[in-house]
């Protein structure tokens, strides 16, 4: 949300809890849509942490998931200033499509990734009874086999998995994956649901 002009009256000031969020995101995009990078800034600053860290959960890697994120941000910005898709006849969530344009660019990494995998045995390096080594390896192995599994759920599945372990709100989690709040605790039931025996699955097939 941009701060607003010292002695200026907020033009939201009479907008509560939703609206005033919705307002100022539409707002903020129809000016980015007439080129304002200070509002472009304003969004990138106050999402990025929360879009970097979902990637991140995701990814494994720090700076790939640092190139996603700008890539993400990238794709707003395309989104509403060259081809102007974000419309004033509509009310805009600027969190909830990061966060969902987000998911869908982390997994479609991962499903890439996966498709590498199916083809090349990973290569890991022998412990040779060194404890600390077959940790590492232990540890390789299990990061490994969450993100096969992240890959084998749907985008829905994983987008509300990841933003629930980030503690964002079941209101925020309904946001970004376009359901009632109220229908979030079951989805994420499946979903965990899912993940589990997917999980036991890849666990199986490592050993």
């Amino acid at each position: 949300m941009t701060k607003a002009t010292p002695g200026a009256k907020p033009e939201s000031e009479n907008i509560e809890g939703n609206s005033m969020t919705t307002l100022s995101d539409n707002l903020l995009l129809e000016r980015i849509g007439q080129g304002d990078t200070a509002s472009f800034e304003s969004v990138f600053h106050q999402h990025y942490d929360r879009v970097y860290g979902l990637l991140f959960r995701l990814v494994g890697s720090r700076s790939e998931a640092e190139d996603l994120t700008q890539e993400v941000f990238l794709k707003l910005y395309n989104h509403a200033y060259r081809k102007r898709l974000f419309g004033r006849g509509r009310e805009h969530n600027i969190g909830a499509w990061l966060y969902r344009v987000a998911t869908n660019t982390g997994y479609n990494a991962i499903r890439s990734r996966q498709r590498l995998w199916q083809r090349n045995t990973a290569l890991v390096p022998d412990p040779q009874g060194s404890p600390a080594a077959e940790k590492e390896v232990e540890l390789r192995e299990k990061e490994t086999a969450v993100r096969r599994a992240l890959a084998r759920l749907q985008p829905r599945q994983v987008q509300l998995l990841l933003m629930r372990q980030m503690d964002f709100s079941y209101a925020d989690c309904a946001a970004a994956v376009g359901v009632a709040p109220g229908s979030v605790g079951t989805l994420l039931t499946r979903a965990a649901q899912a993940f589990r025996q997917a999980y036991e699955e890849e666990e199986g097939n490592n050993q």
